[in-house]
């Protein structure tokens, strides 16, 4: 597994902490016009992901990589589909441990 460059969990409140940096969101996909791709965050904020998205449609719940644009959008590097149904609370707490107290043990 290569760690050289970690992509750091985060919601759309914390995008502006990683500018330039390269971090993955999971998101709810509201509407795609196959350049740009706007989301629910986990944090119920609004998240914008440019990149042309993968050929396959995209589910419900993607995850994306990439950076963050000073603009606080993701440039995509990597889409996965998380399905129709995800826990989306869980992933929330998963943003603020990773970017907390427990900081340490994500990067």
């Amino acid at each position: 597994m290569d760690t050289s460059n970690p992509a750091v969990f985060v919601n759309a409140e914390l995008l502006h902490f990683y500018v330039g940096r390269r971090v993955r969101a999971v998101m709810q996909v509201m509407r795609s016009d196959g350049v740009t791709v706007i989301g629910k965050s986990t944090d119920e904020k609004q998240l914008v992901v440019k990149g042309s998205p993968p050929p396959a449609p995209l589910s419900t719940f993607v995850e994306v990589i990439g950076i963050v644009d000073r603009d606080k959008s993701i440039r995509a590097e990597t889409w996965t589909n998380f399905g129709d149904a995800i826990d989306m609370v869980s992933y929330q707490k998963l943003c603020q441990l990773a970017n907390g107290e427990f900081k340490h043990l994500f990067l």
